[in-house]
């Protein structure tokens, strides 16, 4: 990557239907960490997530709440979406809303170059579409209804009827891109991840691809079409332009927001869940290639939360307001168990019991206890400054070698978004440090004097270890690693948490002798009981 291109992230845009739970909060959190990373590899960042207010589904359910659509996008937005940020501890550099401006203009501007490109026309809409996936559906797409809706045709995503649609609407020329489409996932398979993915979007576009209706003129909550302001802009293609909206998309050359374009797309990765997964590498890519503009690099589509073997839904009363957990475990817990409990692109279970067992075995029990004994010996045995090192024995150095290998394994892990690898590298070193101090008995090393020397590299080393940890955690546990590296005293000599380089994170010896221990807070209070 270029020095002057940004490593440019994006979260799907969440609709305001209602308030966030925790499989949204998974998917920003993943964007979170991913993003701290690299900017922890010295790169320059951008970090985009927003929220959806247009289309049917945000339209309905403000009617049934009494109020306007805007009016409710607007209480949805700053009670519940922007607040969730700070829940999580998101270090997002723009948030984006579909209502502004800023969108409006810019969609406007694309649809109306597309239309002047020969690639919008007027047609006429007849079939299904599903309000909750807002969704043109095939009829191929749909299952049979059981129960109260025997008979009915059913969304697989959502178990509702669909509704029957008939409009005069504009189509975008869909059709033609379905070979371009399969030729740039033929010369990048790493386009759509993960693998299940990629299979999935290119089976999908060898069956060929219909022509997409782009606008709706039932309703009018959403943006109005440039050329007819009887109709509104469908809500997905108004919505997929976000990620290059955003960012100036179209602005005239020189102006600041065709200069922020230039320095950052394309996207360097579009989160997505699966269930989206079609929207984002099938028709985005195409408006794309329309419009004459680079693809971004990946879509990565995440599987799905599960609760009770459910996918986590307000509809079905499985969502857990991320709030709830967080209030028990607080959010560096929420962050780390999240993304070391699930391999990311894969479905995965949430349980109450199983956060509770890892937060205390690996968490409280591990890094937590670790860096509680660390400071208390310092504090007991030096006076709380940290000593210069003697001769490395081979405990130490098999520590080091450990240490090289875990930044090489997490990066390399993180780089391609398997969290639950890099996170469990870093996991499996802070054990062996456990096992270090075990081995090595410091509190038995300090009943003698003469072992002073000895005693000195050992707490040097659980020391400068828990150095290292904090960098390479610092992505996934911002707060925690941030009490570490003001446990340590590290600040002084190496300067602030963020700014480390995880790419030099194994170099030993970081630490300086002479630093001021202290033992802080504990990191990760035992829980009173379990969780429930």
């Amino acid at each position: 990557m270029s020095s002057d291109k940004a490593f440019y992230l994006t979260t799907p845009i969440y609709y305001v239907n209602d308030a966030p739970h925790i499989g949204h909060a998974y998917t920003t959190t993943a964007g979170d960490v991913l993003t701290r990373w690299h900017r922890q590899r010295g790169e320059r960042v951008w970090f985009l997530t927003g929220v959806d207010e247009h289309g049917q589904k945000v339209m309905r359910t403000a009617e049934a709440n009494g109020v306007a659509p805007q009016e409710w996008a607007d209480r949805l937005v700053e009670t519940a979406w922007l607040p969730v940020l700070e829940t999580i501890d998101a270090a997002n550099d723009d948030f984006i809303r579909t209502t502004s401006d800023r969108h409006t203009e810019r969609v406007q501007r694309f649809l109306q170059s597309l239309k002047d490109k020969g690639e919008i026309y007027e047609g006429k809409y007849d079939g299904p579409y599903c309000v909750a996936c807002e969704e043109f559906k095939l009829p191929g797409d749909l299952l049979d209804g059981e129960g109260d809706y025997a008979g009915q045709k059913v969304c697989p995503i959502h178990g509702r009827p669909v509704e029957q649609v008939s409009e005069t609407n504009w189509f975008f020329r869909l059709s033609a891109y379905a070979e371009k489409l399969l030729a740039h996932y033929d010369a990048n398979p790493l386009a759509v991840q993960p693998q299940s993915a990629y299979n999935e979007v290119t089976s999908f576009l060898r069956g060929g691809l219909q022509d997409l209706s782009i606008s709706r003129s039932s309703f009018d909550w959403g943006i109005p079409v440039p050329w007819d302001p009887s109709q509104v802009v469908y809500v997905w293609f108004d919505a997929l332009l976000n990620y290059a909206t955003a960012v100036g998309l179209g602005d005239e050359p020189g102006t600041p927001g065709a200069e922020q374009f230039a320095a950052t797309w394309p996207a360097d990765v579009h989160l997505v869940g699966k269930d989206i997964l079609r929207f984002h590498a099938v028709i985005w890519p195409a408006m794309l290639m329309a419009a004459e503009l680079p693809l971004p690099k990946q879509v990565f589509a995440h599987g799905w939360l599960l609760v009770g073997g459910e996918k986590m839904s307000k509809t079905k009363l499985t969502g857990i307001a991320p709030s709830q957990i967080i209030d028990t475990f607080g959010s560096d817990a929420f962050r780390y168990y999240f993304l070391r409990s699930i391999t990311f692109g894969s479905d995965g279970s949430f349980s109450w019991e199983d956060m509770s067992a890892r937060y205390t075995a690996e968490l409280a029990n591990g890094l937590g206890n670790l860096a509680s004994r660390g400071a208390a010996m310092v504090g007991k045995y030096f006076d709380g400054v940290l000593p210069a090192p003697g001769e490395y024995a081979e405990a130490e150095l098999s520590l080091q070698r450990h240490l090289s290998g875990t930044v090489d394994v997490a990066d390399e892990a993180m780089l391609r978004l398997d969290f639950q690898s890099a996170t469990g590298a870093v996991k499996s070193y802070v054990d062996a440090v456990n096992l270090y101090v075990t081995e090595q008995a410091p509190w038995a090393l300090a009943k003698d004097p003469a072992n002073g020397e000895r005693l000195a590299t050992v707490l040097y080393t659980i020391c400068e270890s828990l150095r290292a940890i904090a960098v390479l955690h610092h992505a996934v546990m911002p707060k925690a690693t941030a009490l570490i590296w003001e446990q340590l005293g590290a600040e002084p000599a190496l300067g602030p948490i963020g700014v480390q380089s995880v790419l030099d994170a194994g170099r030993w010896g970081q630490l300086p002798a002479g630093a001021t221990i202290t033992k802080g807070a504990i990191l990760f209070p035992r829980l009173e009981e379990p969780a429930s």
